[in-house]
């Protein structure tokens, strides 16, 4: 690891990546959450679409003690929060504060319109609602609608108006949108978690045993067929197995990083797996709503396994909850919204949480097995901190938090669950619309030239071998697994 971790203390990285600055900024909002336990409502200002046929009715104000903002003064002030709060950060990261600005308004007004015109009621109303908007028809996409009509918007600009889409890139961050998103769903977990703790604790049970079964299978079965099928080097086998099999873009660089690889290596490997996690966002949705609708807690948790970023997951679990609740609710069944998202989440925290493990354990095998460089005689267990993404820990907290407030304030759960509404639900969905908008503004399909081997193999694991073995993987500890039917 040569110098690796000289002079970083514990605390490293705590102001200045985004890693961390998703665990501040979604704390800060769970804690303002929490003093709703008070009886004072500090999070309610935050505005979001709802279905519409009638524009004039399509925005409203979370909290009830805010309504009087009316829908586009709480418009603006959620611009104006996220967009202080985000600015610190982007400071603190030492970015280009003026250009992060400039470039976080337009991109927050192109994902606000997607996001609006996404719940008009012909895109996003179930069958069973249709008397209620006054329709004949609609798509039935719930807000799977909007989520694609960002990354649609997304990816137009970034493959065909690419001066744009550069600058966006200064406040396109998908990374560190979805990991805030991510600790916002521990909220929305741990309050699920206050009524039906039973189920939570099988999901999260369920969800380590199947990641486990899937990183014996998956790593090695994707390093052989880098180095014997495509005869690839084993950094570049090393870095397509750990995107392909662990979490994408993370895993292929703190891969690239253990192994002390060639740069461009896990960078190519992580245009890779972007690439491809737009393919499954697209298409896994609805291929598993019309094969599990049976099943869908294993049909989330194979998108947890199949789908190789946070974003993407998150991305297309979150399109998946919608489908399957839309498709669900016009046979007559109605479940909460949420569990099978979590489903999907759970999984890819048990496999973030691999990373830094994983990291640690190819820098020995490099530096004791592949390399044995004389220099390179001890690679400190520091590592494993220093890999491990930061952000499971605020989604942990989160969750924890609001459990732990229900035991010992029993009589305060209707209000702890009033103040985590907000977060969990128009804070979160907001940073999911904004990871989608990102995510298509960074994603150039020109960049694939030239890298026909490593593409091919990551292709055919990502596209032919993994999923099917997930789905196997998630049915086996799923199976028969149900969400809670809505109140």
């Amino acid at each position: 690891m040569g110098n690796t971790g000289v002079n970083r203390r514990w605390y490293s990285g705590m102001l200045t990546t985004e890693d961390w600055w998703a665990v501040w900024l979604g704390l800060l909002m769970v804690l303002l959450g929490l003093v709703a336990a008070t009886g004072v409502d500090l999070v309610g200002w935050v505005t979001q679409p709802s279905t519409w046929s009638d524009p004039g009715k399509g925005l409203k104000v979370v909290g009830k003690a805010w309504q009087g903002l009316g829908p586009l003064g709480g418009w603006l002030v959620t611009y104006v929060v996220f967009t202080v709060l985000t600015s610190i950060g982007a400071a603190c990261m030492k970015w280009n504060v003026k250009r992060y600005v400039a470039a976080w308004t337009v991109l927050y007004l192109i994902t606000w319109a997607c996001w609006f015109v996404g719940k008009n009621a012909h895109i996003a109303a179930m069958s069973n609602q249709y008397d209620k908007y006054g329709i004949s028809w609609a798509l039935n996409l719930g807000s799977g609608g909007a989520y694609l009509l960002c990354l649609i918007v997304g990816l137009l600009i970034g493959n065909f108006a690419k001066p744009f889409a550069e600058f966006l890139k200064a406040a396109a961050k998908p990374e560190w949108f979805i990991k805030t998103a991510i600790v916002f769903l521990g909220v929305k977990l741990g309050v699920k978690s206050m009524e039906a703790a039973g189920f939570a604790r099988d999901i999260a049970l369920s969800g380590a045993a199947a990641t486990v079964v899937a990183y014996l299978l998956f790593w090695p079965l994707a390093y052989t067929l880098a180095r014997r099928g495509f005869k690839l080097s084993r950094e570049w086998a090393a870095c397509l197995a750990s995107g392909v099999s662990i979490c994408g873009v993370s895993a292929a660089i703190a891969t690239g990083g253990s192994i002390r690889a060639r740069t461009f290596v896990p960078v190519v490997v992580g245009i890779l797996v972007v690439v491809c996690t737009i393919f499954m966002i697209l298409f896994l949705p609805p291929i598993y709503t019309n094969l599990l609708l049976d099943e869908p807690m294993v049909a989330g948790s194979a998108v947890g396994m199949t789908v190789k970023t946070d974003g993407g997951d998150a991305a297309t679990g979150a399109i998946l909850d919608d489908m399957m609740r839309s498709a669900a609710a016009a046979e007559g069944t109605h479940w909460e919204e949420g569990w099978i998202l979590t489903s999907a989440i759970m999984t890819k925290i048990w496999i973030d949480m691999f990373i830094g493990i994983w990291a640690f354990v190819l820098a020995i095998i490099w530096v004791y097995k592949v390399e044995r460089k004389p220099d390179q005689v001890h690679v400190p267990a520091s590592e494993i901190w220093f890999r491990f993404p930061k952000f499971v820990l605020g989604y942990l907290v989160a969750w924890f938090v609001y459990v732990v407030m229900s035991w010992v304030f029993p009589h305060a759960v209707e209000s702890l669950a009033a103040g985590a509404k907000p977060v969990e639900g128009a804070m979160r969905h907001l940073f999911f619309m904004l990871t989608f908008t990102a995510i298509g503004v960074i994603t150039d399909f020109s960049k694939l030239k030239g890298i026909g081997r490593p593409a091919l193999a990551y292709a055919l694991m990502q596209f032919i071998i993994i999923p099917p073995l997930a789905l196997l993987i998630a049915w086996i500890f799923h199976r028969g697994m149900m969400p809670p039917l809505a109140g």
